[in-house]
């Protein structure tokens, strides 16, 4: 089945890849034309078999595809033509007239291009006419499809069916004991096998032991690696080496296979039977090999899928089961079934009479065979869904990635449910042909999907070890994307597997090389292969560029960083956008044609990108003008910080209490931005002091004056300025304004300097006031009562006194200083 996919797809990709003009011969049109006729007629007729009508298509398939490549002759010529007639301008309106040597040049221009074309023309219709003798060769094979889907087969339930079935299989055994009796008659059997005696009983021997003990060699072995050792990617390697339990049987069945006909002592019937044995049991060994991957038997082991241990044994059984049935269906399919109608051979040994009735009724016998094997399998079918929805049952996560895998599977194990109980149905009603296109096709599907798994697992393990990820080897995400190519390239698997014809697939093929349209403009997968080529080289042409321009060449001018960073990124923008535009150049995609589209996008752009749009303007902005580089200190929006980084979208600003802050670049186009260090690093401080009332100002502007210029930060052109700034309610303000050298040492430059204040106010008995407030308390002497008889009732509460006069403190006044927050909070008490 593999071989046939690849050969289908090298078919395709000989008829997708069309030769150059110059290569383009016409074609025989007379040869064409006979086979054409001939080709419908077949088609007309409709009792072609389905092998004529596959030799047939693939004639017409070559026949097409010459004639496509045919429509390209003289393309270049053609070209040429049309080139100057557009260049004679447009043709007169009607009523109007030309100059005559224009009207004539124009004339012998259109002859000229008439006879070009008319090959391609020619060619064009061939081409239509091979494609509908395609099409209807197609639709006669789908019907006879579907009518072979449709047929009810003789029913099951009629006992003379059964005899039937019991009559041709004893008739097959006799047939078997005919042909061996009869050659183990010959003397030339007993001479072969005493020429070829060691070398039989050497294969015999080693077929032997490789069929019935290698798979067990095998198991051993990968148990031994699992437990013993302790090598970093164990599972890995004894995945590997479990594979040795599907190898060794087959190897052993191929060499058994060609011992026998060392011998020559089997017959056409038997020779055939021990030529699909490896076969056979390559469907049984791997599918149990499988069945072990999804349902380890260790324990410790775990599930490709995640499986729990419950379970694990009867999901080997049903995989197992299913597998037998596959074989043994195959076997019905391929050796029994293509000699059901050849069994008149043997009338020479049974009679004609008998060997006609047994001919005749091969269809009821081998529907009467099938149908125990459907039932079964249904039934291992039916089992197995049932046992991946316990499984999910017990597994029920709430991650996102495994709850989407717990679905897909929760999915499939339904519809493994319904088929395994909608087949066996369908046979027993007499659509076995249906029943056998659903039921097999959804066992092979299942394994491979199984398949698929496993070796994504083994991928994943792969990746692991050779990036010592082990820990975290199911966040991977490049396992994840192999799987999924996996998948797309299991899809022609799968269709052929489900009765897709090989030259279907090729035909899609070819037609998926051939590209599709895209608001005029067809895209092949050649052409986006070119694109994606060729703007990867540009892209990584670009980023050398920037390489060579941040290391090499830029530091050794005099632009300060943020002028550095700005044409490194304008010329990586600039690298990008022309490998854009010559990789779409390369790939042969004409933008006019995409004028629509991108005018619908502009739509869009305008509406739903327009915040995004004006930000990436901007952020082109910033890296041209440089009103702000990385380095500056800047407050924009209420938010002060360093900046760090400028993008196309964003600006980055780490605050001084080192958090990040991600400003839109329109913000620092269209707002006020303070830059503290744009220009240069010098920046102002300013320190207020205040002193008490009768201190003598002038000395206090002295000393401030002497601390600040005594700081070696502080500028002395312009030098530091002190001023006398207010009368304030509990003091005298000043205030210090000094300009430093570099204005990041502000914090620390404000805080030395009023450490030095502190120390010589206290030096010279300067004093810095603090603010007092006046307590009242009012009927002192009542509470004090209260507070001495607490039990007693609470007298009633005495008028209150009249306004003391000015100038004379009340008895019950008690002044009590206090610092500012002390007096606020009793101040809010009050």
């Amino acid at each position: 089945m593999i071989l046939t996919i690849l050969r289908s797809l090298a078919v395709a990709l000989l008829l997708a890849f069309p030769l150059s003009a110059q290569d383009i011969q016409a074609p025989d049109y007379d040869a064409w034309t006979k086979a054409a006729e001939s080709a419908e007629a077949l088609v007309a007729d409709g009792t072609a078999t389905d092998t004529r009508l596959s030799t047939v298509r693939a004639d017409m398939v070559k026949w097409r595809s010459e004639f496509t490549e045919a429509q390209s002759i003289n393309s270049d010529q053609i070209a040429a033509a049309k080139n100057q007639i557009a260049a004679l301008g447009d043709p007169p309106a009607e009523g109007a007239t030309e100059d005559p040597a224009i009207a004539e040049r124009r004339k012998t221009l259109n002859e000229g291009l008439a006879k070009l074309q008319a090959p391609g023309i020619t060619a064009g219709e061939a081409a239509s006419r091979a494609d509908g003798i395609i099409r209807g060769i197609d639709k006669i094979v789908r019907e006879r499809q579907a009518d072979k889907l449709l047929r009810i087969s003789p029913s099951v339930f009629n006992p003379h069916n059964w005899a039937t079935a019991g009559s041709m299989l004893g008739w097959m055994g006799k047939w078997i004991s005919d042909e061996t009796r009869w050659r183990l008659m010959q003397s030339a059997t007993y001479n072969n096998l005493r020429e070829n005696a060691p070398l039989i009983a050497a294969l015999v021997l080693a077929s032997a032991v490789l069929m019935l003990r290698g798979s067990r060699w095998m198991m051993w072995v990968a148990r031994w690696m699992t437990q013993k050792t302790a090598l970093r990617g164990r599972g890995l390697v004894t995945g590997f080496v479990s594979l040795g339990q599907v190898a060794l049987p087959v190897v052993g069945a191929l060499l058994l296979t060609n011992a026998l006909k060392l011998t020559t002592m089997l017959g056409p019937i038997m020779t055939a039977f021990f030529q699909e044995l490896p076969l056979v049991l390559l469907v049984v060994t791997a599918a149990w090999w499988l069945g072990a991957r999804i349902f380890p038997i260790n324990s410790e082991t775990p599930s490709v899928l995640g499986f729990t241990d419950d379970g694990r044994a009867e999901g080997r059984v049903h995989t197992a089961m299913m597998s037998f049935m596959l074989a043994l269906q195959y076997l019905l399919e391929h050796w029994i079934s293509p000699r059901a109608e050849n069994y008149l051979g043997g009338a020479g040994r049974v009679g004609a009479e008998k060997a006609s009735e047994i001919a005749e009724n091969a269809e009821a016998s081998l529907a009467v065979l099938q149908l125990p094997l459907l039932i079964v399998a249904g039934l291992a079918l039916f089992r197995m869904g049932q046992l991946m929805r316990h499984q999910l049952a017990i597994m029920q996560s709430q991650d996102d990635a495994a709850a989407f895998r717990q679905n897909l599977l929760r999915w499939t194990a339904t519809l493994l449910i319904v088929i395994g109980v909608v087949s066996p149905v369908l046979g027993l009603i007499g659509y076995v042909a249906a029943a056998n296109a659903l039921l097999w096709p959804t066992i092979v599907t299942l394994g491979v999907i199984a398949t698929i798994a496993v070796l994504q697992a083994y991928v994943t393990d792969i990746y692991a070890v050779l990036t010592h990820s082990e820990d975290n080897k199911g966040e991977a995400l490049a396992p994840i994307l192999f799987g999924v190519v996996l998948g797309l390239l299991s899809l022609p698997v799968i269709a052929l597997v489900w009765g897709a014809r090989p030259e279907e697939l090729t035909e899609l093929w070819a037609r998926f090389l051939d590209g599709f349209p895209v608001g005029g403009v067809r895209i092949s997968p050649g052409s986006f292969l070119a694109f994606a080529v060729v703007f990867v080289i540009g892209y990584m042409i670009t980023r050398m560029l920037q390489g060579a321009l941040r290391s090499t060449i830029l530091p050794k001018t005099r632009l300060d960083r943020g002028g550095q960073n700005a044409i490194v990124s304008g010329a990586g923008y600039i690298g990008i956008f022309l490998a854009a535009v010559l990789a779409i150049s390369i790939a042969g995609i004409n933008l006019s044609s995409l004028a629509i589209v991108a005018g619908a996008l502009s739509v869009g752009v305008g509406f739903g990108l327009q915040t995004i749009v004006q930000n990436f303007v901007s952020g082109i902005i910033l890296l041209v003008e440089r009103p702000v580089s990385e380095g500056d200190w800047i407050e924009v929006g209420g938010q002060q910080g360093i900046v760090k980084s400028i993008s196309v979208r964003s600006t980055r600003i780490e605050t001084f209490d080192r958090s990040e802050v991600v400003i839109p670049n329109a913000s620092l186009i269209t707002g006020s931005v303070t830059n503290m260090t744009r220009t240069n690093k010098h920046g102002r401080v300013v320190i207020k002091v205040g002193v008490a009332y009768g201190t003598d100002t002038r000395k206090v502007i002295t000393i401030l004056k002497e601390i600040a210029e005594g700081h070696p930060l502080v500028m002395m052109n312009p030098g530091p300025a002190v001023q006398f700034t207010d009368l304030g309610a509990d003091s005298l303000n000043f205030a210090i304004y000094a300009v430093l050298s570099d204005v990041n040492f502000g914090g620390s430059v404000k805080s030395e300097m009023l450490h030095q204040i502190v120390e010589r106010f206290a030096k010279e008995g300067i004093e810095i006031p603090f603010a007092q407030r006046d307590l009242w308390l009012r009927n002192p002497e009542t509470l004090a009562r209260a507070m001495a008889h607490p039990d007693t009732e609470a007298p009633k509460a005495e008028p209150e006194p009249e306004a003391e006069p000015a100038g004379e403190p009340a008895p019950d006044k008690v002044s009590v200083p206090l610092s500012d927050n002390d007096g606020e909070e009793e101040g809010d008490r009050r």
